[in-house]
């Protein structure tokens, strides 16, 4: 089999004292477990993660640490892992159940009761009691540096999420009280910790290495990754399914040997190994039409060519940027660059970064599709996973999960029935995707080989949380794709330069893609990845580019490379005028189309969005306008989507022949469709070049005449004879004065007088952008002294965010032999995955969410009646958990509420009158859906409430707040 399970004989040769601590306890039925016992199967588990799980890069990782290479570094897993609950055998720790202290009181181990401890105890927790004791044996028994000795150490210390700081280390040298009772038993606790320490030197073979570990300088990468194998080895060997115990201290089965109680439980895990990418060879057309659905005499364009050329010329997996016009095929660019990356590198999977949950639920088919292409080396089964705060409603994810579901306990290796193996026809989904029912939740999601997610889960790499660890290993072993790396602000900036430095010390593969990146977001991406070390050398030259496409590669240990491939894609000349801000104003020029055109009028705030269309329906009728913005419920909003690209996407047989969509910025990234004409509120230049990627976007016959040159209305401004022109305050507040006037500046030869010229895509996006986001002066002389102050304050603002992301921001990689002691001090906790992480990595402040139901007379709920698939109108009763259908059509009535009702001044009061809301029964474990969610009932009108305002919504508008006199 190529791999040994150790563990044999650990429990045989240990004294009664040792054989005595307990490392796990039931309630239930007083079942516990030793702790040797646990210690053999944490290390039986880890080698087994090791030689079973763990993708090739992140061995590599380990191995070039160490002197024995990969030999050496398995070794060190699997011993870490064994001893990570030393600090089990203390007082401290042991005292917790009596009846278990007694027992090891009659070994000889005195300790006070949990009660005589006081609180005291705590200032020992078992992690950090562990990490003291192997720092201390190492020093003592084995003469190594204690400096050495805790980078090793830490990881024990770490295992619980958080690698204990400077003050708890000293906290717990102020008390040996906690770590070895005083007195007659002194010796003996620790001559019961040193004999389990040297059993499992011995029974995990790293005795004779030790002392060449002694000079090891261990990067603060490879602790990191090291102590998420501890932690997974760890949740996996306490799992009483997998490694069952007896209320004996067994296991119930004293025939089996450690190996094959080992073995049982991995076959019930039944986790799928990483991917194994073969590197791709033949022509870049070949490639193409192997893994992506082209249309009949497709050809990649040239910068799909140039990315696969660059990505096998480079000299070792590393950074590539791509960027290049809308439509120029970056995402399949991306996946093509990521199965090379894989090969080369040794990656196990993929993770898909997107900026919202709707680019990521639109990508994760695309994903699903290109791995059913992928060639199927062995039968391999891949773990695949969409990760965002609403992926459970994702209705392809959860048939996928609902396929790869499977009872989680321990196989008999002896029996021919029970749980299907891996790869048997009874448990594999359709071409090996799976998502695997232990690879769930907000700690594990991330550790699927395939990942769809939104940017926040790569962020999260970058926030101080427990158990971050776990989401490092996660992205550690993976190719990162980073996707419309333009719609990121200075804040979620600050993360992902610092996530990309521990991506870089990691040497993970990353590709970024952006159709129009700023060249010093091009170097400061760039630098952050290569590391300190390198960043320089010829840095300055990737911001200096001009070209456009531009690829953009850095390889660990090497200097930037870049290749500009050309375009072939067909050009566009779009006309720019600018419009008064006036409503009316709109609906005259609409007016003029004469019955005839598609229309897409994008607005930066949602009440902007709703005052257009009431006017414009007002002229022109309800049928002839649509709505789209964020403040939808959920399936509403997903509705509405699916209708806009069945209208107006690229196979749409359904298109209107007159129709007028007003939307928010829900319409510049996620939805491919096409429109005749654009009127847009004025935005930075980047997100204008965005919106105007929605305009004549697919080759089609028939566009109205008028329409047939594809036409930009700017508005959102009072323009005003003279002086400088006012961007909208609501604009202002959403984008900053300085990026909207900059962008104004850079648009002006272009607006609608005679001798202005149109923008030519993809000709002048670089430019533009560029000079929208230099340093140079822009704009009319008159301009410069409105320019000046809102560069001025720009600049204050942005230095502000960059002090706020820095508070609970992880820092830099240090030098390799810094131990993590203090990595994750001050930190959010178990923050990461949820509201209050999101807002810390997004500066978008903590925002509130409730599921929208139907109250009726007499207090009856229900969901909402116009819901579709039989999902509306279904009761909700107060005294009962729902039905699993009602629950979950709740839940995907979630709406996020307008910001203005989570400021802090009015936020406690919202929060109290939605609790009036709570529903007792509802909060019960079998109420998943439900428990702990915020209600907010409607009236049979939808109207209701909330802290002196009138919330109103309906299926074609969404929520509207109004004041209570407007409502």
């Amino acid at each position: 089999m190529g791999e040994k399970v150790r563990g044999r004989r650990l429990g045989k040769r240990l004294s009664p004292g040792a054989r005595a601590a307990w490392a796990k306890s039931s309630y239930a039925d007083d079942g516990y477990l030793p702790l040797w016992r646990h210690m053999s199967d944490s290390a039986a588990t880890a080698g087994l993660l090791w030689d079973r799980w763990l993708p090739e890069q992140v061995k590599r990782l380990v191995a070039q640490a160490l002197p024995g290479g990969f030999a050496d570094a398995r070794a060190l897993a699997v011993w870490l892992a064994g001893v990570h609950d030393v600090g089990k055998a203390t007082p401290a720790f042991a005292c917790q159940v009596e009846p278990l202290a007694e027992k090891m009181r009659r070994a000889g181990l005195a300790m006070p009761t949990m009660r005589q401890f006081g609180e005291d105890r705590r200032m020992a927790p078992h992690g950090l009691a562990g990490q003291e004791i192997l720092q201390d044996w190492l020093v003592r028994a084995h003469g190594w540096n204690p400096r050495r000795a805790a980078q090793f150490a830490v990881v024990v210390g770490g295992h619980h999420g958080v690698p204990p700081d400077a003050a708890q280390v000293m906290d717990v040298r102020a008390h040996p009280r906690l770590l070895r009772t005083p007195g007659e038993s002194e010796a003996l606790w620790t001559a019961v910790q040193t004999e389990l320490l040297e059993a499992c030197a011995d029974d995990f073979g790293v005795r004779e290495r030790l002392a060449d570990w002694r000079s090891v300088r261990l990067p603060q990468t490879v602790q990191v990754v090291l102590s998420a194998l501890v932690i997974m080895a760890d949740w996996i060997a306490s799992n009483r399914d997998l490694f069952p115990y007896g209320v004996d201290g067994t296991d119930g089965t004293s025939a089996r040997t450690d190996e094959e109680r080992a073995l049982a439980a991995w076959e019930g895990l039944g986790l799928p190994g990483p991917w194994q990418a073969q590197e791709p060879t033949g022509t870049p057309e070949e490639l193409f039409a192997s893994r992506f659905a082209l249309p009949d005499g497709a050809r990649p364009h040239p910068v799909q060519r140039a990315a696969i050329d660059l990505a096998r010329r480079m000299p070792g997996p590393g950074l590539m940027m791509i960027e290049a016009p809308m439509g120029r095929g970056k995402t399949e660019a991306a996946l093509a660059v990521a199965e090379i990356f894989a090969a080369r590198s040794g990656a196990g999977g993929c993770f898909f970064a997107l900026p919202t949950m709707a680019t990521g639920n639109a990508m994760f088919p695309r994903v699903l599709d290109w791995l059913e292409r992928l060639p199927d080396a062995q039968g391999q089964r891949l773990t695949v996973g969409l990760v965002h705060s609403k992926a459970a409603l994702n209705e392809e994810y959860q048939e996928l999960r609902s396929r790869g579901r499977q009872q989680i306990a321990a196989v008999d290796m002896d029996g021919d029935a029970g749980i299907p193996r891996p790869g048997s026809e009874k448990r594999e989904a359709p071409a090996g995707l799976v998502a695997h029912q232990w690879l769930s939740g907000r700690k594990k999601a991330m550790l699927s080989s395939f990942v769809v997610g939104t940017i926040d889960q790569l962020l999260f790499a970058g926030l101080k949380s427990r158990h971050l660890a776990l989401r490092h290993l996660s992205v550690a072993g993976k190719v990162v794709v980073i996707d419309e790396a333009h719609a990121f602000d200075a804040y979620m900036n600050e993360y992902l330069d610092r996530v990309l430095s521990w991506l870089g010390a990691y040497r993970v593969p990353v590709v970024v893609l952006s159709a129009t990146l700023p060249a010093e977001r091009r170097r400061a991406l760039a630098e952050a990845y290569a590391g300190r070390e390198q960043r320089a050398v010829g840095f300055a030259s990737v911001a200096e580019a001009e070209d456009y496409p531009l690829l953009t590669a850095v390889s660990p240990g090497h200097g930037p490379v870049q290749d500009a491939p050309g375009d072939s894609g067909g050009g566009a000349r779009v006309r720019v005028e600018r419009m008064a801000d006036d409503e009316a104003a709109l609906a005259d020029r609409l007016e003029e189309l004469d019955d005839d055109g598609c229309v897409l009028v994008i607005r930066n705030t949602v009440p902007r969005v709703l005052e257009t269309a009431r006017v414009l329906r007002e002229r022109f009728g309800d049928d002839a306008v649509t709505v789209a913005h964020a403040r939808f419920v959920d399936l509403d909003r997903a509705a509405k989507d699916k209708a806009l690209v069945d209208r107006y996407g690229p196979k749409s047989t359904s298109r209107p022949k007159r129709h007028i969509v007003v939307a928010s910025q829900v319409a510049e990234q996620s939805l491919d469709v096409d429109f005749d004409l654009l009127v847009t509120d004025l935005a930075p230049v980047d997100l204008i070049l965005q919106r105007m990627g929605r305009l004549h976007r697919h080759a089609r016959t028939g566009r109205p005449a008028r329409l047939r040159a594809p036409r930009t209305l700017v508005t959102g401004v009072e323009w005003g004879a003279a002086g400088v022109p006012e961007p909208v305050s609501g604009s202002q507040a959403v984008y900053g004065r300085h990026a909207l006037l900059r962008s104004l500046a850079v648009l002006t030869p272009h607006l609608d007088a005679p001798e202005s010229r149109p923008v030519r895509i993809p000709e002048d996006i670089s430019p533009l952008v560029q000079t929208a986001y230099g340093d140079e002066e822009v704009g009319p002389a008159g301009w410069a002294p409105a320019l000046a102050e809102a560069r001025r304050a720009h600049e204050t603002e942005r230095a502000k965010k960059k002090r706020g992301a820095s508070v609970f921001r992880i820092g830099e990689v240090k030098s390799p032999g810094s131990p993590l002691i203090g990595w994750l001090a001050a930190g959010v906790g178990d923050a990461d995955d949820t509201r209050a992480g999101r807002a810390q990595v997004r500066d978008s402040g903590e925002s509130l969410e409730v599921l929208v139901v139907q109250e009726h007379e007499g207090g009856r709920l229900t969901t909402l009646p116009w819901l579709g698939k039989g999902r509306g109108g279904l009761d909700l009763p107060r005294d009962a958990v729902p039905t699993e259908r009602a629950a979950r059509a709740a839940a995907a009535s979630a709406l996020r509420l307008p910001a203005r009702l989570s400021k802090p001044w009015v936020i406690d009061q919202v929060i109290k009158e939605l609790e009036q809301f709570y529903v007792d029964a509802w909060q019960a474990k079998e109420s998943h859906w439900l428990a702990g969610e915020l209600i907010l009932p409607v009236q049979a009108d939808c109207q209701t409430r909330l802290a002196g305002l009138v919330l109103r919504y309906s299926q074609d508008d969404g929520l509207e707040v109004l004041r209570e006199t407007e409502g």
